[in-house]
């Protein structure tokens, strides 16, 4: 165990968490683990939009017995030493990784290799996208917690695919990326949100894009509201399917039971097709469908307001047989 937690120079630090503080802008809560942080110096972090170069302008510590995440004045440090947790005031933060690591920058290092370091923990991340561009947009509050999603998300149980990705809260950014798939899958129209905070102005933005957004804190709750959502898409497609299907059938008007002849007929004539006007109706004990040697009253509307209306008497007779017109796709 002693040597376990001893002391080291080489400096080991993670990002907590990306916040703005008043006076200060964007700022970083870290945990120190190993080594000594100094005001000055050069860092470099991982970012969603690539690695970040930038100066330490500032080391804050909460007062004694305050917590770190508590709104207050902070204290000022020259340096902090390992073990400790301390929050980085610094220019061009705003698109860093919780859950990554922070790289020192010193005077001899070839800084696009340290660039280069600080971008190692989301290359397996960014490598899970779907080179097709298709599938759901997903949250995370971390870069390990957004690991874990993925991973989740690729097994062979669930596959579902995902098109971009983002850590921290839902802004109308994220909103904006993911209504793209309107063009796409309507079904890939949703942000999974995994323990992160959607803001009112995303959440308003969303429901005037038709965006779906589910969050959770626990991953397989995700899931559940993923897959409730494709089932009623698939019912909603079926049912849709359903009522626009125009089935084949011939009617055989009856005599003395044409009760007005100005709505009647759908088409007639089986060498030279007329069409005619459009059933909006069954009558007689309302039904949703006749079958075959079933006696109906029906009622019929016009297809096309353009249309002439097709008069009982004038355009076809009694005699005349009705068929139904079927939608063919070529």
């Amino acid at each position: 165990m002693v040597k376990r937690i001893t002391y080291s120079e080489e400096v080991q630090c993670t990002v907590l968490e990306v916040k703005v503080v008043e006076g200060h802008g964007t700022t970083i809560d870290v945990v120190l683990v190993n080594g000594v942080l100094y005001e000055g110096d050069q860092i470099a972090v991982c970012g969603m939009q690539g690695p970040v170069a930038t100066t330490i302008r500032a080391l804050l510590t909460p007062h004694p017995m305050r917590e770190l995440r508590v709104k207050g004045t902070y204290l000022h440090h020259k340096e902090i030493k390992a073990a400790q947790g301390t929050k980085i005031a610094a220019q061009g933060l705003e698109h860093t990784i919780s859950g990554t690591s922070i790289y020192i920058v010193r005077p001899h290092d070839n800084i696009e290799e340290i660039k280069e370091a600080a971008m190692e923990d989301v290359k397996s991340v960014m490598s899970r996208i779907a080179k097709s561009g298709e599938g759901v947009y997903v949250q995370a509050s971390t870069l390990g917690s957004l690991e874990a999603l993925l991973e989740f998300l690729k097994t062979p149980a669930v596959n579902i695919p995902v098109s971009a990705i983002s850590i921290g809260p839902v802004h109308k950014k994220e909103v904006m990326k993911a209504s793209t798939m309107l063009e796409k899958r309507k079904e890939y129209r949703t942000i999974l949100a995994f323990n992160v905070k959607v803001t009112p102005e995303a959440r308003e933005l969303a429901d005037e894009l038709e965006v779906k957004i589910f969050t959770a804190n626990i991953i397989y709750h995700l899931f559940d509201q993923f897959k409730a959502r494709i089932d009623n898409l698939k019912e909603e497609k079926k049912r849709k399917a359903a009522e626009e299907t125009v089935f084949p059938c011939l009617l055989q008007i009856m005599p003395n039971c044409v009760f007005s002849t100005r709505r009647i007929p759908l088409c007639w004539g089986f060498k030279s097709l007329m069409v005619l006007q459009r059933i909006a109706l069954i009558e007689n004990k309302p039904v949703d469908r006749a079958k075959k040697g079933q006696k109906v009253a029906i009622k019929i509307i016009g297809s096309n307001s353009e249309e002439q209306q097709k008069m009982f008497g004038r355009h076809f007779e009694i005699e005349d047989q009705l068929v139904s017109k079927i939608k063919i796709k070529y």
